[in-house]
């Protein structure tokens, strides 16, 4: 069962790439003046965009930020999908293999997207509307995710605990980010680095997440929320 989707066309690359403009100039914005020191006009400024363009992609000011908040999970997705089931090797490590990789930043990219990230959720912690797009943008994140675990899970799969296991890592990935960006911990675990570790090397797929980093607080999350699972029980991987 393939969920790769179609590669976009040369118009909807243009279209993302301006919304992520956008969604880069509001979150610059939002971080340097708050959501309520900053106007449409603001972000259509900084973004370099007319204001009509603005509304054209977005409702309101917090909806401008949808795109980067939605991007990593988004890659995530790609990425289980693209990986596929692997003989031996059940859905609890499927998952917890790919959270893992997905929160920690290989390179600048990916620990910019975390710095971002946890920008906008500390800014959503007074900001009712930027909270409902954070919680729009995982809503549809585990909607999308359930036809990539029903792949995983095989076809005698119970759709319903199917359901529970995109929910539980929908929001162990959620609830991790939102435990981290009330700290000041880095991305890789060590005190006030967020992206390559201390010794200024990127870190690497494999590399083991130390307490307190985006990653290792979703693998814990994951595991306490799917303990009662079915597909996440002992011999699913047989």
């Amino acid at each position: 069962m393939s969920t790769k989707s179609p590669s976009p066309s040369l118009t909807e690359r243009r279209k993302a790439a301006t919304q992520l403009d956008i969604a880069r100039a509001a979150a610059e914005l939002f971080t340097e003046r708050g959501p309520d020191g900053t106007t449409a006009e603001d972000i259509a400024h900084r973004a370099g965009v007319a204001l009509r363009t603005f509304y054209r992609y977005f409702r309101s000011k917090q909806d401008a930020v949808a795109p980067l908040l939605a991007g990593g999970a988004d890659r995530w997705r790609e990425q289980l999908a693209a990986a596929g089931p692997e003989p031996g090797t059940g859905l609890p490590q499927l998952l917890e293999r790919s959270i893992a990789s997905s929160l920690t930043p290989a390179d600048e990219a990916g620990a910019e997207g975390l710095r971002w990230t946890r920008g906008l959720l500390r800014a959503a912690a007074e900001d009712p509307a930027l909270r409902a797009v954070w919680y729009r943008v995982n809503q549809e994140s585990e909607e999308r995710l359930r036809e990539v675990v029903a792949a995983l899970a095989g076809p005698g799969a119970d759709p319903l605990e199917v359901r529970l296991a995109a929910a539980a890592a929908t929001d162990a990935i959620r609830i991790a980010l939102e435990s981290w960006a009330e700290t000041e911990t880095g991305a890789t675990g060590a005190t006030g680095a967020t992206g390559p570790d201390a010794e200024g090397s990127p870190a690497t797929e494999g590399s083991p997440a130390t307490a307190g980093s985006p990653a290792a607080l979703a693998v814990r999350c994951l595991r306490e929320l799917t303990g009662g699972m079915r597909l996440f029980g002992p011999g699913v991987s047989e």
